[in-house]
């Protein structure tokens, strides 16, 4: 017996009496689903026909549905296989928050990878973000964070030496504001610059990318409750699997 595709366990509220259209609702629901980690990447989607079947929908409207998923890179279509889940897009708020915390409360799955936990001299530009004289004493941390098995972001990380205790074990089983707050440091907030560039080779092979790859880039200075300087880090994440979200007001 073929077991039933994970879409089958899924309720959908389709509001026939909305002007929005069915396949549009059907559409958003089912990219909630896979941001959520309902249907993770790997999994089959299930037959159009029996979708439509099961949600009271003509064929054409499900297939409206999931071509518009196929044309965001969420779904895929495999001859001989169906239409399966690829992944998500993960959408991360502008806000001072930890990325572990925020693919955690997502459903998304993260596990870090701890490249480098070293101490060493702060260059110059290092040394002017955390206000210290160059070649000052510094925490590195260079990180790989997954989401579904699959690397998203390369994370690079400077700390004045001695702040907290940089267990690379506790790195990779949870975040590095979490455990900056257990050391009884309140962050307070930040400055933060984004930018956009293109992969080197070195960056492609990490993050499972090709040379050239659009990648997003973060720069970030978080301060404490002090004012002191507590971190500054360098990120980049993969534009195919990744964006950043604000909302914007309106000055009278």
């Amino acid at each position: 017996m073929t077991p039933s595709a994970p879409s089958a366990s899924l309720d959908f509220a389709l509001d026939r009496t909305s002007p929005v259209p069915l396949y549009y609702q059907l559409a958003q629901q089912l990219e909630s689903a896979i941001e959520h980690g309902a249907l993770a990447p790997g999994s089959l989607l299930g037959n159009e026909i029996e979708l439509a079947g099961r949600l009271g929908l003509s064929r054409p409207t499900v297939r409206q549905a999931i071509q518009s998923l196929v044309d965001k890179g969420l779904l895929v279509r495999r001859r001989g296989v169906g239409t399966q889940v690829v992944h998500s897009q993960v959408k991360r708020p502008l806000e001072l928050s930890s990325l572990y915390d925020d693919l955690e409360a997502a459903g998304q799955s993260p596990a870090t990878r701890v490249l480098r936990n070293e101490v060493q001299p702060a260059s110059a530009e290092v040394a002017a973000a955390l206000g210290l004289a160059e070649g000052s004493d510094v925490a590195v941390l260079e990180r790989l964070r997954f989401t579904h098995g699959e690397p998203m972001a390369f994370l690079c990380n400077y700390l004045p030496a001695g702040l907290v205790h940089l267990d690379t074990a506790k790195l990779e089983a949870t975040g590095l504001y979490r455990m900056m707050r257990a050391a009884g440091i309140t962050l307070h907030s930040a400055r933060q610059s984004i930018g956009a560039r293109c992969a080197t080779v070195e960056e492609a092979e990490r993050l499972d990318e090709t040379e050239g790859a659009a990648l997003l880039t973060m720069q970030r200075t978080a301060y404490d409750s002090t004012g002191r300087v507590v971190e500054y880090g360098t990120h980049i994440y993969r534009a195919s699997r990744y964006a950043f979200e604000f909302q914007l007001l309106v000055r009278s």
